[in-house]
């Protein structure tokens, strides 16, 4: 299908030529029409009236970042987007919307991950309209131009058409990954590879919002978290993790210091220490550097075999 952007090829005018245009107008028929001595004789300035009517219908004023889509008769001829005080065809109805960018920040929704735990996720994303022929003749967003509400009434439906197709791409793209623990370490998840998320979700989304010619500039994930009926459990996995992730570096760190220290020990020819005094030694260490509270000291009298 053709694709028809911002571009009107009709009968353009200033619009303060075509008020004082207007107004000479109004002011001759108004004057033809007094001095007239009968009927016919008013003709000519009865006629002017209606001209000035006519050429008042067709100006109008639009501010920047708005576009006004023409329609002659049932007939789409363009989109006007320049911004000024303009006189059109007044017999072409204008069909009001806005270009501005636009913020969707919804509620966060409950979706199943990869791995089926059930997670809640939001977004924000900016959008803004980019092709007004698809935004009001692709989808049910039209509304009659006499309305004094239209152009809001046609954004507010545009505005539920992105609600709704985010709602289905975010259900889509949460449910290829897993919150965060994935099968290998090269899979993304949603918690911790958030750009690459972010980037098809951008993606998705103007996949499905080209139908109505709106743009995504940004999508991103603001809200990420364990649905309630899972997230004590899930705390005390993390928390696990983290656990075991902490005495994992404790005892590496520990084992490198004793090793050290017995190195250092045998150089510097401090003390001569059998197999059986290293292992005691290896071992008090250990327990002094792994414990999670302090050690209390020993003064041994004796020696390790009595």
């Amino acid at each position: 299908m053709e694709k028809k952007e911002f571009a009107y090829k009709g009968l353009v005018m200033n619009g303060f030529v075509a008020l004082l245009l207007g107004l000479a107008l109004l002011c001759c028929g108004g004057w033809l029409f007094t001095m007239g001595k009968s009927g016919l004789a008013g003709l000519p300035g009865g006629l002017c009236i209606l001209l000035s009517c006519l050429v008042f219908g067709g100006i109008f004023k639009q501010e920047p970042n708005e576009a006004k889509a023409m329609v002659f008769f049932g007939k789409y001829r363009g989109t006007f987007a320049k911004d000024g005080f303009f006189f059109v065809n007044p017999f072409m109805s204008r069909k009001a919307v806005s270009l501005r960018a636009r913020n969707l920040n919804p509620e966060p929704i409950k979706v199943n991950d990869k791995m089926g735990n059930p997670v809640l996720i939001g977004m924000v994303l900016v959008w803004k309209l980019e092709d007004t022929y698809k935004a009001l003749f692709e989808i049910d967003s039209q509304v009659s131009a006499t309305n004094a509400n239209a152009k809001t009434y046609i954004m507010n439906v545009l505005e539920n058409f992105v609600r709704v197709q985010s709602d289905a791409a975010l259900r889509q793209v949460a449910g290829n990954y897993a919150y965060d623990n994935a099968a290998s370490e090269d899979e993304l998840t949603l918690r911790s590879n958030a750009e690459q998320i972010n980037e098809e979700l951008e993606a998705k989304l103007n996949e499905r919002l080209s139908i109505a010619g709106i743009h995504i500039m940004e999508a991103r994930i603001n809200y990420l978290a364990y649905a309630p009926e899972i997230a004590a459990v899930m705390l005390r996995r993390q928390q696990a993790d983290a656990i075991i992730t902490a005495r994992e570096k404790i005892v590496e760190g520990a084992v490198s210091m004793v090793k050290m220290a017995l190195d250092k020990l045998k150089t510097e020819g401090v003390v001569d220490l059998d197999e059986d005094k290293k292992a005691a030694m290896v071992s008090n260490l250990l327990v002094v550097l792994c414990g999670d509270e302090p050690a209390q000291p020993v003064v041994n009298s004796g020696t390790l075999y009595n």
